[in-house]
């Protein structure tokens, strides 16, 4: 069995760690930082064995350099966008062989924060990077909303007991958007409660699962009839469409500094 743990850093990232408890190598998702990495390896007795990149920005890539100069590892990620030092270039369709701790993944090609965003899926988990956050989705930098709607119609194909595992934690303020936008949906008040909850006791709300952000996120919700009116309301017209309801809702979550 796999055991995933979370590795805080920066300021609101989860770099997640990836390991089977008959052996001492880890595998290491999106590291932002090296040093916490470290620390927590050595501490443990534990040894990288690869290191897996959603997608270029920094605060998933600024770890590679030292990680890389403390152990030598294969680093896999995107093939359509800058990494550095990358040894394995992915698309949709590869898979990557993790046999020292059990486990495969499928890759997936979800751009919309970026132009080449991958996400990795196998045995029910799902690393998102951020793509689908936890009752949110990214913001879209070098692609497209059209792109970013696609790319989460396709993660929510995956069963419902998939464990979303997304690079940040940024529950609580989206759940506050989530209910500004659908404040009918008591199953984003009870989430939001469960959350503050688990940040008052310093727990983490990652993962989630795919059964939970259907029925809380806005961005996986753009046929309901409350999504619909209200994101019309803001958007000033009628929209055609799932596709243009969330094109409307990212634009509103964008102007939206601090949901209340």
């Amino acid at each position: 069995m796999l055991e995933i743990t979370a590795q805080p850093a920066l300021k609101d990232n989860y770099i997640w760690l990836l390991r089977n408890e008959e052996c001492r190598y880890v595998v290491i998702v999106d590291p932002g930082e090296a040093g916490p990495v470290i620390n927590t390896l050595i501490a443990n007795s534990l040894e990288p064995l690869a290191i897996l990149i959603t997608h270029h920005h920094h605060d998933h890539t600024d770890g590679i350099a030292e990680l890389l100069a403390w152990h030598d590892v294969p680093v896999y990620g995107p093939a359509n966008e800058s990494i550095p030092a990358l040894t394995h270039p992915l698309t949709e369709g590869d898979r990557v062989l993790l046999k020292e701790i059990g486990a495969e993944l499928q890759v997936l090609d979800i751009p919309g924060h970026t132009s080449g965003h991958i996400g990795y899926y196998g045995d029910g988990l799902l690393f998102c990077g951020d793509t689908l956050f936890t009752a949110g989705c990214g913001k879209v930098f070098d692609s497209t909303a059209q792109r970013l709607f696609h790319s989460l119609q396709k993660l929510a194909t995956l069963p419902d007991e998939t464990l979303v595992f997304c690079a940040h934690e940024y529950t609580e303020e989206n759940l506050l958007f989530a209910r500004m936008v659908e404040p009918g949906n008591n199953a984003i008040i009870q989430r939001l409660a469960k959350t503050r909850q688990l940040r008052q006791g310093g727990a983490a709300t990652v993962p989630s699962t795919l059964s939970e952000e259907k029925r809380t996120n806005p961005f996986l919700r753009c046929g309901r009839a409350e999504v619909i009116r209200n994101t019309q309301r803001f958007a000033g017209r009628l929209l055609n469409g799932a596709e243009e309801v969330f094109v409307a809702l990212r634009h509103w979550r964008d102007v939206v500094d601090r949901p209340t």
